[in-house]
């Protein structure tokens, strides 16, 4: 596990910059041809390895417990009413889908988008154990650990928690398989058919998140996993709307872009200025500072990268507020939180990681720009 994270977290940084050109620049050279020119379709099979390649890195990020995560205060009864759509849609009609969730439910704080993630996966793995059709069910309650529980669930503490099940009736697993089914690129899938990254991924969200799973079954009687998250006595926080990408509008406020790659700084100025910015960019923090000292206009906006050679992100943005007070800043990156909890990096600032879309980058600079500084 510390290998994998050891490699996923090292090539984090370089790699998501290079999806970030990739992706971007496909994206851009796409808009530009007809509908009917038949160079689109290769250019969406460059587009799809790209997301595959993305995926593939958030994943052994997830495994190894360094990805980035968002964490919201969440009402997981919400949560699972809302994607419920989604998850019959993801596997066959002969499956009937059951809801138990209870109705009242403490709350938790985790990153909504991974343990949506979590719930996918596990609903995924359940229709492909039940090739005959069956029941799955997802039920929620709030449970109370105790000294015995505990005890017989090392290492898990004495404690308040949300539970998540997700239980099938499907082909079941042997001990041995059970004893291995958390482990980075084991599958039971013939090959080509699986990563062996499903499960493991699961569990890495699920510790990253400070939570428990738990996983009961039996060869011909199905499984049940459960998600143990620790409750928060906080208030739901209200989820921003994502505009959808042909309502996302430009502007012509003054945007500082500090990034070191050259690929990802030539993409963000592009798609910035083809919405009517005023683009500023900087291949460093430091030149960045001395471009702002000489414009003698408003800058409403930092966009950085967090790690750059020199002056780092979090410092530009430090200096420049200091100099120009109310300027808004954004943060983008391709390294994992343990780098930049090391950087310096506080919960609560604005972020967009890498890799990011044009439309991704849009979205965020608008929201940005609307949020008081």
């Amino acid at each position: 596990m510390e290998a994998i994270g050891l490699l996923a977290g090292g090539i984090a940084h370089d790699f998501n910059n290079v999806l970030t050109a990739i992706g971007g620049f496909t994206e851009l050279v796409h808009r530009t041809f007809a509908p009917d020119d038949p160079r689109r379709r290769d250019l969406q099979e460059v587009a799809k390895a790209t997301t595959r390649a993305e995926a593939l890195t958030r994943h052994l990020l997830a495994v190894s417990r360094r990805q980035i995560l968002e964490p919201t205060v969440l009402d997981l009864n919400e949560m699972v009413a809302d994607i419920q759509q989604l998850l019959r849609r993801t596997i066959p009609e002969n499956i009937d889908l059951q809801l138990d969730l209870t109705s009242v439910l403490d709350r938790v704080r985790a990153d909504r988008s991974q343990i949506e993630q979590v719930v996918l996966n596990l609903v995924i793995n359940a229709g492909d154990a039940m090739p005959g059709g069956g029941q799955l069910c997802l039920a929620t309650a709030t449970v109370d650990v105790d000294d015995s529980w505990a005890r017989r669930h090392q290492p898990m503490p004495v404690g308040r928690y949300v539970r998540l099940t997700v239980s099938d009736a499907g082909t079941g697993m042997t001990q041995e398989t059970q004893r291995r089914i958390f482990k980075p690129f084991f599958t039971t899938k013939e090959r080509g058919k699986g990563t062996g990254l499903g499960l493991a991924t699961v569990y890495g969200i699920v510790k990253q998140s400070e939570g428990f799973i738990w996983v009961q079954s039996e060869v011909g009687r199905g499984t049940t996993f459960e998600i143990y998250l620790p409750v928060v006595y906080e208030t739901v926080e209200t989820r921003v709307q994502v505009a959808p990408v042909a309502e996302i509008s430009g502007g012509t406020q003054t945007i500082l872009l500090a990034e070191d790659d050259g690929a990802v700084r030539r993409l963000a100025r592009n798609v910035l200025a083809d919405q009517g910015y005023m683009v500023l960019d900087a291949r460093d923090g430091d030149e960045a500072l001395a471009l702002a000292r000489r414009y003698q206009n408003v800058i409403h906006l930092l966009v950085t990268d967090v790690v750059m050679p020199g002056l780092s992100g979090r410092d530009l943005a430090a200096r420049l507020s200091g100099e120009r007070p109310g300027v808004r800043v954004l943060y983008t990156s391709g390294y994992t939180e343990n780098v930049m909890i090391r950087s310096g990096f506080q919960d609560g600032l604005m972020l967009l990681p890498k890799p990011f879309l044009p439309a991704d980058l849009l979205r965020k600079v608008r929201e940005a720009l609307e949020t008081a500084a």
